[in-house]
């Protein structure tokens, strides 16, 4: 089944896009239903809170489930990108706590941290309810939670540290056990959390069903610890799996595998630079092959998966 992606641009990426059309609508980040319209698309600009529709080349990607949705949106600057992505993320917040009563958030490592500072200011900082938070990682180096390396560390650094989420609402790995002890220990977690009724199960797969999963992607398309070629990107019965041996070092980590990741609400995929153009022109573009990446392997059974990205990352879509 061919799908489509709604594509969304600033303002200063435009200037070879068609005229606009009268037609408009909310921002995804109100979090209004997005319709998934081939051929169309939409723009951004850095000054507007309401996305314009316009005609543009078809954007394909991986055919999802029917009810998934997709959309591209592409900023002309990093900071634009940051100011989105906090709305969008602080939209959702307000959505699920008066939904579930809770709000669960998986983070990944990398730049994604520092795109998220927008959410430790004014007005964030004041109007976010913080205590529905449950913070989660999509994987993890299984190393001290104060080493250089660990995704745990980064995240309290620039980001945790700056927010009144409960110390108890978010979930670290045990850095005290084996690679595989502690991916079953995280699971065991995640388990109880469903019992309990913070976490909610995908009605469809199965599978623990997050809120919103905010991720990066490596320049050779690899997500949380699933690595292109690598044996764990088809375990499909395990909630978390470990590695011991990360083509990128370090060698041992968790990771969330992807009947998880594919069984969201809702993904964020922030991906910004020219190093990762390729992958992206890879996922994104019309040439598919057999050999996917696993960035092409996220595919939500029922959710809206978005792509933050600024100009770079998208060039060789735009070439």
């Amino acid at each position: 089944m061919s799908t489509s992606m709604s594509v969304s641009v600033s303002a200063a990426a435009s200037s070879s896009l068609p005229p606009l059309l009268a037609r408009r609508r909310s921002p995804p980040a109100s979090l209004a239903p997005v319709r998934s319209l081939r051929s169309r698309s939409r723009l951004l600009s850095s000054a507007r809170t309401t996305p314009v529709l316009l005609p543009a080349a078809a954007m394909a990607a991986p055919a999802p489930a029917a009810s998934s949705k997709r959309d591209l949106l592409i900023f002309d600057a990093e900071e634009n990108l940051a100011v989105a992505l906090a709305k969008y993320t602080a939209d959702l917040s307000a959505k699920f706590a008066a939904e579930r009563g809770a709000f669960t958030v998986v983070l990944s490592g990398g730049s994604l941290i520092y795109a998220l500072r927008k959410l430790t200011e004014a007005p964030y900082l004041e109007t976010v309810d913080w205590s529905k938070w449950h913070v989660f990682w999509v994987d993890e180096r299984v190393v001290p939670k104060d080493h250089e390396d660990s995704n745990y560390k980064l995240a309290l650094d620039g980001f945790l540290s700056k927010v009144p989420i409960p110390a108890g609402q978010v979930y670290a790995i045990n850095d005290a056990l084996s690679a595989e002890g502690a991916a079953e220990d995280y699971e065991t977690i995640l388990k109880q959390l469903v019992k309990n009724g913070v976490l909610a199960m995908s009605k469809t797969t199965g599978f623990p069903r997050f809120d919103l999963q905010l991720l990066g992607m490596g320049p050779d398309g690899h997500i949380a610890s699933l690595f292109p070629g690598h044996p764990l990107v088809k375990e499909n019965t395990k909630w978390v799996t470990h590695i011991l041996d990360s083509p990128k070092p370090p060698p041992q980590r968790i990771t969330f595998t992807f009947p998880v990741i594919n069984s969201s609400a809702y993904v964020a995929m922030v991906v910004t630079g020219a190093g990762k153009a390729g992958a992206v022109q890879k996922a994104i573009s019309d040439n598919k092959t057999s050999d996917l990446l696993p960035v092409e392997m996220a595919i939500l059974d029922d959710g809206e998966f978005t792509w933050f990205t600024d100009k770079e990352a998208v060039s060789m879509l735009q070439n």
